[in-house]
C-alpha cells in the first residue's frame, strides 16, 4: 500500500509570494454536521486543555531556544493545527502525540474543548482598539484542503466541522500543485491581513499531496495605556555577549502587574479592553541563560499568579521581526516519533494506515511599538502520497528578555517570544 505524507506548515512571515501560478477556486465538500456553537463542557476540560497547551508551549520553547537570536512563535496555532491532525491519529501514534502535545483529554472531549476555547476567544475585544487605530482583532480560522477524488473518513470530517468550523475544500494537488499552493497561501494571506505570505514554500506540494489542514491566527491590539511617542529616546541595549546596541526605548509610568523573584523581574501590560495582555520576563543582568534553562510551564504559572499591581517606571524597546523554523526534529525530540515514519497510524483520516507526517514548518511575525502589538501565525498540515513597593518600581528592559501574549481569563498563551537584539 502506498503511504501518504503529511506536512505541517505553521506561521506567518514577511516573505513575498513566490510563483506565477494563479490561485484556483476550490469546491467545498461539507460535512453534514454544523459547527457546535454551544459545546457542553465539563468544568475541568477548558482548564485542562489550557494547562496542557502551556506545558507544550514551554517544552517546545526549550528546544527552539537552542538556536541563536530572536525567537517568536504561536504555540496556540501549532497546537490547534496538530489537534486537527490528532483527530485522525490512532494507536501508538495517538499516544505519542497526546504525550508530546500534553493532550490529557480523550478525543471525544479534547475537540469540544478546543471548540469551547476558540468560541471564548472569539468574544474578546468588543469595542477595543487595534494598534493601527482600527478595531481590535483576534482572528482564528481553520480550513482543510483535500485532493479531488481522494476519499476521507466522514467521521474525521464530522469532527473537524463540528469542532473547528472547517469544511473540506477540494483542490487538484496531483495535476495543479502550484496553483493549489498559491490558493492556500492566498487564503492564509487574506486571513492574516497580509502578514502571512508564502506559508507553503515551493516544492512542498507535489503530485503526491492529498490533504492540507490550515490554521491562521492574527492579533492586532492597542495598549490599554499607550506609550507617549515623544518620551521615546535612544538608549543602550546590552546583548548576551556584552556588546551594546542603541535602540529606541519607550517610557511610561503606570500601575501595572509586577512581580520579582530570584533572578528576574516581570511586568504585565494589558491591551485595550483588559482581556489580553503581554507579560515581559526580564532576567537579572548576567542570568538570562540560567533563567531560560529553568523556564517551564510551572514557573511561568507561578510568575503570572504572583503579579500584583504596582506603580512601575517602565523602559522597554520597540521591536519588529519574523521567525521561521522547521519543527519536525523538535516534535520528534518531544516524543512524536512514529508520526514521521512508516509506523504512523492516521487511519482515522482515511480508514487505512496510509498517512504520515513529512515536515513541520513555522513562521511568525511580531511588531511592538508605542501604540500596541501586531502579531500573526498560521498552520498548515499537508498529506502527501509516497513511498509591590511604595515607590515606583523601575523596570528597564535593556537586555535580553522573554515575552508572551495571553488571554487573561482563560490563561491561554497565544504567542511566545524572546528578544536577544531588538535591532536585529
Amino acid at each position: 500500500m502506498k503511504r501518504v505524507m503529511l506536512s505541517i506548515l505553521i506561521g506567518s512571515s514577511l516573505l513575498g509570494l513566490l510563483g506565477c501560478e494563479r490561485p484556483v477556486a476550490a469546491d467545498v465538500a461539507r460535512s453534514a454536521k454544523p459547527r457546535d456553537t454551544a459545546p457542553a463542557l465539563p468544568a475541568s476540560d477548558l482548564p485542562d486543555l489550557v494547562s496542557g497547551n502551556t506545558a507544550f508551549a514551554f517544552d517546545l520553547y526549550r528546544v527552539l531556544a537552542q538556536q541563536d537570536g530572536n525567537l517568536f512563535y504561536s504555540p496556540y496555532s501549532i497546537s490547534l493545527a496538530l489537534a486537527m491532525t490528532y483527530a485522525g491519529a490512532r494507536t501508538e501514534t495517538e499516544r505519542q502525540m497526546a504525550q508530546a502535545l500534553h493532550f490529557t483529554l480523550a478525543q471525544d472531549r479534547l475537540h469540544p474543548a478546543w471548540n469551547g476555547l476558540d468560541l471564548e476567544l472569539a468574544r474578546r475585544g468588543q469595542g477595543a482598539k487595534g494598534k493601527d487605530g482600527k478595531s481590535f482583532r483576534l482572528n482564528i480560522v481553520n480550513a482543510i484542503w483535500g485532493q479531488k477524488g481522494f476519499q476521507f473518513s466522514s467521521q474525521f470530517l464530522d469532527v473537524l466541522a463540528a469542532n473547528y468550523g472547517a469544511g473540506l475544500r477540494l483542490l487538484d494537488f496531483e495535476k495543479a500543485g502550484e496553483a493549489a499552493r498559491v490558493t492556500i497561501n492566498d487564503w492564509v494571506k487574506q486571513q492574516t491581513e497580509g502578514r502571512i505570505q508564502d506559508l507553503i514554500p515551493q516544492g512542498v506540494i507535489d503530485e503526491l499531496t492529498r490533504l492540507v489542514l490550515t490554521n491562521a491566527i492574527y492579533f492586532n491590539a492597542a495598549w490599554a495605556m499607550p506609550f507617549e511617542p515623544k518620551l521615546t529616546e535612544d538608549g543602550p541595549f546590552t546583548l548576551a555577549d556584552g556588546n551594546q546596541v542603541t535602540v529606541p526605548m519607550m517610557r511610561q509610568s503606570e500601575s501595572l502587574g509586577y512581580a520579582e523573584g530570584p533572578g528576574y523581574q516581570a511586568v504585565e501590560l494589558p491591551y485595550d479592553g483588559q482581556e489580553l495582555s503581554m507579560a515581559i520576563l526580564l532576567p537579572r543582568p548576567g542570568e538570562f541563560a540560567s533563567f531560560e534553562r529553568s523556564l517551564d510551564a510551572a514557573q511561568v504559572e507561578t510568575i503570572l499568579k504572583s503579579l500584583e499591581h504596582s506603580q512601575v517606571a517602565l523602559k522597554m524597546p520597540k521591536w519588529k521581526f519574523d521567525s521561521q523554523f522547521s519543527l519536525r526534529d523538535a516534535l520528534v525530540a518531544l516524543g512524536m516519533r512514529d508520526a514521521f515514519t512508516d509506523a504512523a497510524d492516521f487511519s482515522g483520516m482515511t480508514g487505512s494506515r496510509d498517512l504520515y507526517i513529512q515536515a513541520v514548518v513555522h513562521k511568525a511575525f511580531v511588531s511592538v511599538d508605542e501604540r500596541g502589538t501586531e502579531a500573526a501565525a498560521a498552520t498548515a498540515v499537508l498529506m502527501r502520497l509516497t513511498a509591590a513597593p511604595a515607590q515606583p518600581v523601575e523596570v528597564t528592559v535593556d537586555r535580553p528578555f522573554l515575552f508572551l501574549i495571553r488571554d487573561v481569563q482563560t490563561g491561554a498563551i497565544l504567542f511566545v517570544g524572546r528578544v536577544m537584539n531588538p535591532k536585529a
